[in-house]
């Protein structure tokens, strides 16, 4: 299949590297120092027991040599999205079926209001610990590296069937879904709490699972997901919140969420999305969230954001 990776950093460099490797035809978007380095010496793949490997991958910063892909993954971190949207609307429009796996759960309205065929959109999403640690090297941490796929509108397509067999058939734990929303929302809860609670924190889960009242804040972030999700007509199981903090207490106690990392390295970040977007869904549905406001106040203030 010829497949367009729409950002090479940790999630798309890692599965663009595994595509090809598994044989096909794989078109990295790349820009600067990180494509000269795939350019010149190729992706330098670390895996989580120390291996390295370097396939063969193309990389481009040229729209015309991604012109022609069947499947476009939209890998790029949420303040990106804006910056590949035209791109991601070219490709479909040359027949690709676009499939982003971003955090949030907004990503694909968000590329249909940039020009995308809502008709050309999946639903998808990934749950990998990976990194970019320099111009062409990718590091994957996690023993996992899983992938959702489906419908928007939810429903068992054999589209969503035959992408993610083959992303499976690459060694991607992949699956489709007929409940995509669900499934978005399932992981968009998890990360918002981490997001929320570890930046408010600056710190790891551990020291923030073991603080006074550290429990509350991340029953009380999760439950102000769930309540929002619910707003929006997402049913979910009744031991919803209990689920997501138990997945939070199996975490290592080293455990730092992609968004605090942001915070740490001094980048952009996806409040707006995060925390953020629970924030703005609960003012427009009339539900509560008190610590995702005070996530978006207090970061949003040390980060010097208006509006």
């Amino acid at each position: 299949m010829r497949i367009a990776i729409l950002g090479a950093g940790a999630v798309g460099g890692y599965d663009g590297a595994v595509l090809a490797r598994a044989g096909h035809e794989v078109q990295l978007l790349a820009r600067g120092s990180h494509l000269d380095a795939i350019r010149a010496g190729g992706l330098r793949v670390t895996e989580p027991d120390g291996t390295v490997w370097v396939p063969t991958v193309a990389a481009t910063d040229d729209l015309a040599a991604l012109r022609g892909a069947e499947l476009a993954l939209v890998t790029v971190k949420a303040y990106d999205l804006d910056a590949i949207g035209a791109i991601a609307a070219d490709l479909a429009r040359h027949g690709a079926t676009v499939l982003p796996l971003l955090n949030g759960v907004e990503a694909a309205e968000r590329l249909e209001q940039l020009g995308v065929p809502r008709q050309s959109l999946l639903g998808g999403l990934a749950v990998i610990s990976a990194e970019r640690t320099g111009p062409g090297q990718i590091h994957r941490k996690s023993q996992f590296n899983r992938v959702v796929v489906g419908e928007l509108e939810g429903g068992l397509s054999e589209r969503a069937r035959g992408i993610a067999a083959v992303l499976g058939g690459a060694g991607i734990e992949a699956r489709p879904s007929a409940e995509m929303p669900l499934e978005l929302w399932r992981k968009f809860v998890f990360i918002t709490t981490m997001a929320s609670c570890c930046g408010l924190a600056r710190t790891s889960i551990g020291p923030l699972r073991t603080a006074p009242l550290g429990q509350a804040l991340l029953e009380r972030a999760t439950a102000e997901s769930v309540a929002v999700g619910r707003a929006t007509g997402i049913r979910f199981a009744a031991d919803e919140v209990s689920r997501v903090l138990e997945q939070v207490r199996s975490l290592p106690a080293t455990m730092k969420p992609s968004f605090l990392l942001d915070l740490e390295h001094g980048g952009p970040t996806e409040l707006d999305v995060l925390g953020g977007a629970v924030s703005r869904l609960g003012r427009q549905l009339g539900v509560p969230t008190p610590v995702h406001d005070s996530a978006v106040a207090a970061i949003g203030a040390a980060l010097g954001l208006t509006g």
